[in-house]
């Protein structure tokens, strides 16, 4: 496994985010629209609890990158 191009999820049981490392620019436009979810500095560094479901979908939509995606649970 490249170290470089990793997958991870995190979900909030309602949303799920997807963030891929490969893609990643680090313009922390995520860090800054929604730092209670997007913590760099901990571990793990996305907590999807800590906001709403709109929240993140409107921060992860910011994302210049496309490192962040996300899909809606069933």
């Amino acid at each position: 496994m490249d170290p470089k191009d990793i997958t991870k999820e995190y979900t909030n049981g309602e949303v799920t985010i997807v963030w891929q490392s490969a893609k990643c620019i680090h313009s922390a436009n995520c860090v800054r629209n929604n730092p209670a979810v997007f913590q760099p500095k901990e571990k793990p560094w996305i907590k999807p609890e800590a906001s709403t479901t709109e929240k993140i979908i409107d921060t992860v939509n910011k994302c210049p990158s496309g490192a962040l995606t996300y899909f809606l649970n069933k």
